[in-house]
């Protein structure tokens, strides 16, 4: 059973997100066959949204799944409110904004979301590393763990479910928020597997020791040969990693 937002973080171990990154519904449908049992929670991004519309996210909620619409907006409050009404309506369960939009922003996402979405504020997108993001910002030095650790206590003052940021991350954000804050970590690979574009990746059972709430897997997963077998060996090292519980 998939954890509602309102339940404490400490109640269940991470839930696993497979990310259908792929342009078709077909495409999506294709995956979601493959994963069987094995997986009840998917993420839709733009290039899959952008193309399919609504009907991708009904397809997956008829199938009896969660969907992660994972769209990042930011706007204006009152377009972002809206937004993330629309996503609640159309059956998403999670639904992520920038934290960079601010705290009004923030405010205004959480509300239009209500209780049955929960809100994630994404913090500093894990292909970037201290130097990109510096220079994206335009400052001589930038440290990803302090403008993660800045972005997470604004998500929180606005009183949105929780943040995506690296597994690098997680501790010192549950250190600080505990259960107020769910993490969602994006980028994992499998022990000794590739990290593709991410710069600051870790493992399914690193970022779970971490204290991460979701874990979202991409071409870990969908890139296998075997699927159902790399959700399998998610599996293994997020138990052999839960004695952080």
């Amino acid at each position: 059973m998939t954890r509602h937002p309102s339940e404490p973080l400490s109640a269940v171990a991470p839930t696993v997100i497979v990310a259908l990154d792929v342009p078709t519904l077909h495409d999506a449908l294709s995956i979601v066959e493959r994963l069987g049992e094995s997986c009840h929670f998917y993420k839709v991004g733009s290039e899959l949204f952008t193309r399919e519309g609504p009907a991708v996210v009904a397809a997956l909620r008829d199938r009896g799944r969660d969907v992660f619409l994972d769209l990042k907006f930011h706007d204006i409050p009152n377009t972002v409110r809206k937004a993330c009404m629309s996503a609640c309506a159309v059956g998403a369960t999670l639904v992520t904004v920038h934290a960079s939009g601010g705290a009004a922003m923030l405010h205004a996402a959480a509300e239009g979301a209500g209780s049955d979405c929960g809100v994630l504020a994404v913090t500093i997108l894990t292909s970037l590393d201290s130097e990109s993001v510096a220079d994206a910002w335009g400052r001589e030095t930038v440290s990803v763990d302090d403008e993660v650790m800045r972005l997470a206590a604004l998500a929180h003052q606005s009183g949105v479910h929780g943040i995506v940021c690296s597994g690098r991350e997680v501790a010192s954000v549950r250190a600080r928020f505990g259960a107020a804050l769910a993490p969602l970590v994006p980028g994992l690979r499998l022990p000794g597997g590739a990290a593709h574009d991410q710069a600051r990746s870790v493992t399914p059972g690193e970022a779970a020791r971490a204290g991460a709430r979701y874990l979202l897997l991409g071409r870990a997963v969908t890139g296998a040969l075997d699927p159902a077998a790399a959700m399998a060996a998610v599996a293994s090292d997020i138990q052999s990693s839960l004695v952080w519980q």
